[in-house]
């Protein structure tokens, strides 16, 4: 046991020397449903660097979904390694994973997730809250979060005073807020029109520019586009790794 550790500790070190905050090996996650066993994540490999903007594009049932939540911390693989930020995460428990998701992740939801009788400014506090940070800290850092994605106007506004584009730009900077390893996008332009949507975007490539990891999940191509690299995943694996020209 003792040398397993000492292993996926001196793998750490030389991934993060790498610069890869993201490093899954054969990863697989395996469903048993009565006598049928189905393999939603079968044997994936990927290797995502620090500064990236990677999206994970694939049909409804491709397994992209799973692959985020076990990216994301939100489900333990069946078997294989994940490491973020150098440290192995597929065995550790649920609290340490509780840990991990807190501060090395920003999640970004179709649905916003907001909130809706507190104010963009607490909705965005709310991860420093459930950390620990001193009161006048967690206020500091979540107007400057606010400020990142030009909501500095909005900060006392309380979801339903705001558009679909505003919410989601209030989840962005609570995603933010406790400056993640990697900021993990589900579908964020799911549930906005066309022009919102790129509007969206367009705020995650500048939010890129300043040297954020993104990875944004999406089965839409035009999205998918806007980032740098596209990993297709297709009944469970990687179908095709490619860069995206800009």
């Amino acid at each position: 046991m003792a040398q397993v550790a000492e292993q996926a500790e001196e793998r750490g070190e030389q991934l993060k020397q790498q610069n890869i905050v993201i490093r899954t090996y054969d990863l697989w996650k395996t469903y048993v449903m009565g006598d049928q066993v189905i393999n939603a994540v079968s044997g994936v490999d990927i290797e995502i660097h620090r500064g990236e903007y990677v999206a994970i594009m694939g049909p409804s049932g491709s397994g992209k979904s799973t692959l985020m939540n076990l990216i994301g911390c939100l489900d333990s693989p069946t078997r294989g390694e994940y490491y973020i930020n150098g440290r192995l995460v597929s065995e550790m428990t649920d609290d340490e994973l509780a840990r991990i998701r807190n501060k090395e992740i920003g999640f970004v939801f179709q649905t916003f997730n907001l909130l809706p009788r507190a104010t963009s400014l607490h909705n965005v506090e709310l991860p420093l809250v459930y950390n620990g940070t001193p009161a006048a800290e967690r206020t500091e850092r979540a107007k400057k979060a606010l400020t990142q994605v030009d909501l500095q106007q909005r900060m006392s506004h309380k979801p339903n005073e705001l558009s679909g584009g505003q919410r989601q730009r209030v989840a962005i900077a609570r995603a933010l807020v406790n400056n993640p390893s990697i900021l993990l996008a589900d579908e964020p332009t799911g549930n906005l029109d066309s022009t919102t949507g790129n509007e969206i975007m367009s705020l995650f490539e500048r939010l890129h520019q300043q040297g954020n990891t993104i990875i944004v999940v999406t089965h839409e191509l035009d999205i998918a586009r806007h980032a740098h690299r596209i990993i297709h995943v297709r009944d469970g694996k990687v179908e095709l790794d490619e860069k995206v020209a800009h």
